[in-house]
């Protein structure tokens, strides 16, 4: 399997890759093998139904709009956010939806779209099921699909829900940290670097370099964006935005005597961004939704903060060394919150960016892959538990506070010389049993932990 750093950072709309971009995707999908098998014309009517985490938390996570824009041929980098809600709302109303933006058919969201809270499809915990009908009501065509976290979606048909097929052959390949090391020890490469040589099987180095400074306009754009939005998050919790206030705050201040003030701007990054995911804007996966607020907070510690002479290499560097800490926790693990709880998106997030600090701070590819580990394992056993099924509380504090870990982790690794007792494949492991482990009431179900003791509203 061969997995680019644009598996990993992939533009999306919020509030959740699995739940919200992997749906979407889904659906557009099914309407584009319709299209294919040439049963498009015939059908009437569609059913959809979301099974286990989906059906959980599909209601909080806007499962049901991103399927609808889906149908409709959207995709989440491109669909208009400040018209989807509308958009919606006419379906709705006139129970009629356009499949693919060229075919009119019926749908009733309220009885062709099943949410089943209590029942899950073996495979994987973010199972869906897309069925169309013609005018008779005889079934067209069926398919199931998973959506495995990070907005990746796979059918039925994938060997193993949880692996992305792609034949694509790289320079270096690696599954492991270990193999990560090891190809760098070989080549006197850094990780970077061997990221950039295997991104090259898909495109140029300047189409490459180009493609990863568009994600990092993406990601300042989604913080400018937080800063300027206040009011309350939609949903029903109450909460807050509080980046606009942080930041007028932040910036009245005269007195930076506080040791700590810079902890304050990379808090307001998170806050930026998670309030921007939580409200249904553009944001970028990092490798998640849920997580989103992690790489752009660090990213821009290192522009606004880090060393003297921070550029855009830097930043291509960044990224690249944090994909291949996605990449080895997707091949290994799982980065999705139904799966292993939020240590595989927060944790994951928080590894990945603790290793492109590092090495754009002049880290060894020891030192990158200490960072990656210190932020894994002091993210494990994290719970997904989303008040409301809403990726607020506890979701976007625990951006803020794994930002700040990130940084953390990678200058204790820097001061150490790259040798430690717990490798970062041995903690991806941990991760992966203990998510196993972990009782189900806590991966992205809302029947657990903050979500049953803290009343929604």
């Amino acid at each position: 399997m061969a997995l680019s750093a644009f598996d990993l950072f992939s533009i999306g709309i919020g509030p959740s890759s699995s739940h919200t971009v992997g749906p979407m995707r889904a659906a557009k999908r099914f309407v584009d093998d319709l299209a294919a098998s040439g049963i498009l014309g015939r059908t009437d009517r569609v059913k959809v139904e979301l099974f286990g985490s989906l059906g959980a938390t599909g209601r909080g996570h806007g499962s049901e709009q991103a399927i609808i824009l889906g149908l409709e041929g959207e995709e989440p980098a491109t669909v208009d956010t400040a018209r989807a809600e509308g958009r919606v709302e006419l379906i709705k109303a006139t129970e009629t939806l356009v499949l693919g933006g060229v075919h009119p058919v019926r749908l009733k969201p309220s009885d062709d779209i099943t949410l089943h809270r209590n029942r899950s499809l073996p495979g994987h915990p973010n199972a869906m099921t897309f069925a169309a009908f013609d005018r008779r009501g005889v079934e067209l065509r069926q398919r199931r699909y998973y959506s495995v976290g990070g907005g990746f979606v796979v059918d039925e048909d994938a060997a193993g829900v949880d692996r992305i097929v792609d034949a694509t052959e790289l320079k270096y390949p690696f599954s492991s940290g270990a193999d990560l090391l090891r190809i760098c020890r070989e080549q006197g490469a850094s990780i970077s670097d061997v990221m950039l040589a295997n991104e090259t099987a898909w495109g140029t180095e300047d189409e490459i370099r180009n493609g990863l400074l568009n994600i990092w306009a993406v990601m300042k754009s989604c913080v400018q964006t937080g800063l300027r939005r206040d009011g309350v998050l939609p949903g029903g919790l109450q909460v807050p935005r509080r980046a606009p206030a942080l930041h007028a705050e932040l910036m009245s201040r005269t007195d930076r005597s506080d040791p700590l003030h810079i902890m304050d701007w990379v808090n307001l990054y998170a806050l930026a961004v998670n309030e921007e995911n939580a409200s249904g804007g553009r944001v970028v996966t990092a490798p998640t939704n849920g997580a989103a607020g992690i790489m752009p907070a660090v990213l821009h510690y290192y522009w606004h903060f880090g060393p003297d002479g921070a550029n855009e290499e830097g930043i291509i560097r960044f990224m690249l060394a944090a994909a291949a800490i996605g990449i080895i926790v997707k091949k290994n693990a799982s980065i999705s919150g139904a799966e292993v709880g939020c240590q595989g998106e927060v944790g994951t997030a928080c590894a990945m960016a603790a290793a492109g600090l590092a090495e754009v701070m002049g880290g060894t590819p020891e030192q990158v892959e200490n960072a990656a580990e210190i932020g894994i394992e002091h993210n494990l056993g994290l719970t997904c538990d989303p008040i409301g099924g809403l990726v607020q509380i506890p979701c976007i504090e625990r951006n803020a506070v794994a930002s700040v870990k990130a940084i953390n982790a990678a200058r204790l690794a820097l001061k150490g010389t790259g040798r430690h007792k717990v490798t970062l494949d041995q903690a991806i492991k941990t991760m992966r049993e203990t998510g196993h482990d972990m009782h189900i009431k806590y991966k992205e179900t809302s029947r657990g932990g903050l979500a049953v003791n803290v009343i929604e509203c």
